[in-house]
């Protein structure tokens, strides 16, 4: 970025290599504020999936879901969100709504969450108003419950990459670093909230009485921060149309002037960020309608081809996130489980009224405390991160992340006791926070070393070539790990348990995939200096 003609209140933008030769403003630094809001919508999320984590399991079982279905409302939202999350994240990088390209997915997604959360805590209510016959409702509880679930998951996993995609759209580089460790920081918070929340007996207050039930308590409360958060998180900070950006292609010079006189000036005030998005109007077509090469450029063929020729580091980073999500997942989904039968020694099958289920209910609700633990840890941490970071960089942090998990799981598995567990919950914090910081840190260092590289070859008189992926498809892909590691985890720790014999093998498979992951994110990932 450099002035231009003298004039003041104005910059020239240069090009940012997202895969072509796109036209990019560097935006200016931030607010704090700004990247607190911002930050918001992950709050919001996090409180959401906590409260799915406390409720969604006994809502099942109230409506009197068959165990055969289990697999089906678990492992359906991932399998899909695996499948579709690079196809709208390539869809986002078009996008030419005149909000903005990540704000509408944004918008959809969260609206498609409220809607999941009010279909699984509240149909079965909403049902058994409507239809009196018992066979009748049963089913159409149950429909709906899942349906609830399985929208909620969907969009819950979907929304992270978009997310993400807009704060590297409308942020300058210190400020993707500053915001990523915002995001962790209220995940966390967010996360401890709804677990708290979660953790009241609702039904002897008189807000429950007042609303019915427990479920409604918290529907209620997930549907006002959801609603508040998204608010406040897309009036953060503005997009710019990707439209505008099309149309400041046409009236470029001919080819044969000096590569960089094809900057323009914008103001600040105006549009931010003009050329963000995937304009494949390369140096030698310029006189193409770069509306159509957008459009030509969007099929599935060119997205699966953009998809493959990913280059190696992009797949190494999309595999070691894979590995830490199976290893923090494994141990997340069974955690209060293993609590409730290894820990506490109860039984989930006992009778309602037996000793060993009482016990059994009274591990999981000291779970749920760790859990909490997990959350407040995971903010503490990114907190902290900001300041580590300068002194073991990146690579250490990422090790770091994944060797605590490691050594906490192991030590939970093997020597399984009330307090020291709820200690090492904190190790699933450092997990936590390094998941959702360090891999993105590393999609934003790999893209501004690329938009280095792409200036370096305009000022040789050369273009890049076009590899048709942009920072929202690089996240859809990143992020889709997660729908990955949830398959592998809901296909195959089921079989596992049943092998042993015991949950035990749940966190001792946790800790052993983990320490792996510490061995290929020192090995593989590569780092920028």
């Amino acid at each position: 970025m450099g002035g231009n003609g003298g004039q003041p209140g104005t910059h020239t933008y240069t090009s940012l290599a997202e895969g072509g030769p796109f036209g990019s403003v560097e935006p200016p630094k931030r607010p704090t504020g700004r990247l607190i809001m911002h930050s918001m919508a992950m709050f919001g999320r996090e409180f959401c999936y906590a409260v799915e984590a406390a409720y969604v399991t006994p809502v099942l079982l109230s409506v009197g879901l068959p165990k055969s279905l289990y697999s089906v409302v678990w492992l359906l939202s991932p399998i899909l969100g695996f499948l579709l999350q690079p196809v709208v994240g390539s869809a986002s990088d078009y996008c030419r709504a005149g909000w903005g390209r990540r704000r509408p997915f944004i918008l959809t997604l969260a609206v498609m969450m409220l809607l999941g959360m009010a279909l699984y805590l509240n149909g079965d209510t909403v049902i058994s108003a409507l239809i009196a016959d018992p066979s009748r409702k049963l089913i159409w509880a149950i429909t709906i419950t899942m349906m609830g679930v399985v929208l909620f998951d969907f969009a819950a996993d979907f929304i992270d990459g978009p997310i993400k995609a807009y704060l590297f759209d409308v942020c300058c580089h210190q400020d993707k670093e500053r915001g990523l460790h915002y995001h962790a920081l209220f995940t966390g918070f967010g996360g401890a909230l709804g677990y708290l929340l979660g953790a009241i007996d609702w039904a002897h207050l008189k807000l429950g009485r007042v609303l019915g039930t427990e479920f409604q308590v918290m529907f209620f409360f997930s549907a006002l921060v959801l609603t508040l958060c998204f608010i406040i998180h897309l009036c953060s900070i503005p997009e710019a149309p990707l439209r505008d950006a099309a149309k400041d292609i046409l009236p470029q010079p001919a080819p044969q002037d000096p590569p960089l006189s094809s900057d323009r000036v914008h103001e600040y005030g105006s549009i931010e960020k003009v050329k963000s998005g995937y304009e494949l109007a390369v140096q030698g077509e310029k006189n193409k309608n770069p509306s159509e090469q957008i459009q030509r450029t969007m099929t599935m063929k060119s997205l699966l081809r953009a998809l493959m020729n990913m280059p190696p580091h992009y797949r190494c980073l999309c595999i070691s996130h894979l590995i830490g999500w199976t290893a923090f997942l494994s141990n997340m989904l069974f955690f209060t489980d293993f609590m409730g039968r290894i820990v506490y020694h109860g039984n989930p099958y006992g009778a309602h009224n037996s000793t060993e289920f009482l016990v059994y209910e009274r591990g999981v609700e000291v779970g749920c405390w760790g859990l909490c633990i997990n959350s407040v840890f995971s903010s503490l941490y990114s907190y902290f991160q900001k300041a580590l970071v300068s002194y073991v960089g990146l690579k250490g942090l990422y090790f770091m992340g994944y060797l605590l998990f490691g050594l906490g799981t192991g030590l939970i598995g093997l020597f399984p006791n009330v307090y020291s567990t709820l200690v090492l919950c904190a190790s699933f914090g450092v997990m936590s926070s390094t998941l959702y910081t360090v891999p993105f840190n590393l999609i934003a260092e790999y893209h501004r070393e690329e938009q280095q590289e792409e200036q370096k070859q305009q000022a040789q008189g050369g273009g890049p070539d076009s590899s048709g992926r942009g920072q929202g498809l690089d996240c859809a892909t990143l992020t889709c790990m997660v729908q990955l590691a949830q398959i592998l985890v809901g296909g195959g720790l089921g079989f596992l348990v049943n092998m042993a014999g015991s949950v035990v093998v749940v966190v001792i498979t946790a800790s052993l995939v983990a320490l792996i992951g510490c061995c290929f994110v020192a090995v593989f990932v590569r780092y920028v200096d």
